[in-house]
């Protein structure tokens, strides 16, 4: 390891001090590389912006037009003061990017967020060896596991079906950027009409406009409420649980699409009829596979079950740390994954042995 590392935490966020950059921070700084578009990654306030060219729109959406950004090609590799930097897919949500950073031999990767399930509206996880992993555990502990997508899909056409048949609108609540645009790719617009609340409709646009294949949707506005009531499926943020604006829907069902949708008693709390176990985060086992195929010698564990993650990893008998940082996994997803059962709470600050790593979810 060289005398100054590659990558160091501070109070503004992940700094390389030989490259003079930032990885997402948190507070306005000179230059800042972005993974990607979600509001706890991506802050407005920064001098100068840098990303991949696919998730460009998406942050000039969310931070402003007016940014000043610079915008590259996965894989593409720029030399910053003497330090190598390439951004590579890392499979979150549309142009979310790994970031590799290499200077005097040493090879850090910061993964941001990312998963490495199927998913047709954005580039598939690329693993990228190196020296030292800097990887989110959102998820990681081993209750969380996640199932086929392709189930998952199934299982929300078929509530939806069931709802039609009952004369009930369905409506889905899913992060507005990233899981509406992967949940609306499942759907079988055959069942009837989709419709979107503006805040995924807006994000939803920005897919189409790049490309990214779709269903046809409709926006969720009062008129459309009518004409399709009991019959569409409708797509919202988690923020329209319990809103004045969901009321214009009824009589409805509610179903939720999340990793926390794995611990039982969320979906309950919540108040929704249906939970569906989808994540565009790394399940437990993927997340252990991910670190020993990077061929890593010191695991950094960001956000997420950081103690329980690092401390399994000292068992395995890896270098392991963790930076504190204010990313929180998904932002809308951070809401419900608020109501954590005590249980869990607990669980995340204790060592995982190998019979609890091996034992049923």
């Amino acid at each position: 390891m060289p005398d100054v590392p590659p990558i160091i935490e501070t109070d503004r966020g992940l700094f390389c001090p030989l490259g003079d950059f930032y990885i997402d921070a948190w507070q306005d700084v000179p230059r800042n590389i972005i993974t990607h578009a979600h509001s706890d990654h991506a802050r407005r306030g920064s001098r100068r912006y840098l990303a991949t060219k696919e998730g460009a729109p998406l942050l000039r959406c969310r931070l402003g037009e007016d940014i000043t950004l610079d915008a590259v090609d996965y894989g593409e590799t720029l030399d910053l003061n003497g330090v190598q930097v390439s951004l590579h897919p890392a499979g979150h949500i549309l142009g979310s990017a790994q970031i590799r950073v290499e200077t005097g031999g040493e090879v850090w990767v910061v993964s941001g967020d990312y998963k490495r399930q199927a998913d047709p509206t954005c580039r598939g996880f690329e693993l990228v060896r190196c020296h030292t992993f800097v990887t989110e555990c959102t998820f990681g502990l081993p209750i969380f596991r996640w199932g086929d997508p392709n189930n998952v899909r199934e299982e929300i056409n078929q509530w939806w079906r069931g709802n039609v048949e009952l004369g009930r609108t369905s409506i889905l609540i899913a992060y507005s950027l990233g899981k509406a645009q992967r949940v609306l790719a499942g759907l079988d617009p055959g069942i009837g009409p989709i419709l979107l609340h503006g805040a995924v409709d807006a994000m939803t646009r920005i897919y189409r406009e790049v490309g990214v294949a779709l269903p046809q949707t409709h926006h969720a506005s009062a008129e459309n409420a009518m004409a399709h009531r009991g019959k569409a499926l409708i797509i919202a943020p988690p923020s329209a649980l319990g809103s004045t604006w969901s009321r214009k829907f009824a009589p409805f069902s509610v179903g939720i699409a999340s990793g926390w949708m794995r611990v039982r008693g969320f979906r309950r709390r919540r108040g929704a009829d249906r939970g569906f176990i989808l994540s565009d985060h790394v399940d437990f086992p993927t997340l252990l596979d991910t670190i020993e195929q990077s061929g890593a010698e010191h695991i950094i564990a960001t956000h997420g079950y950081t103690d329980a993650l690092v401390a399994l990893m000292h068992e395995r008998g890896k270098q392991a740390s963790a930076f504190h940082t204010r990313f929180g996994g998904e932002e809308e997803e951070t809401e419900i994954a608020a109501e954590k059962t005590p249980e869990i709470a607990v669980d995340a600050t204790m060592p995982i042995s190998a019979e609890m790593e091996a034992g049923e979810p």
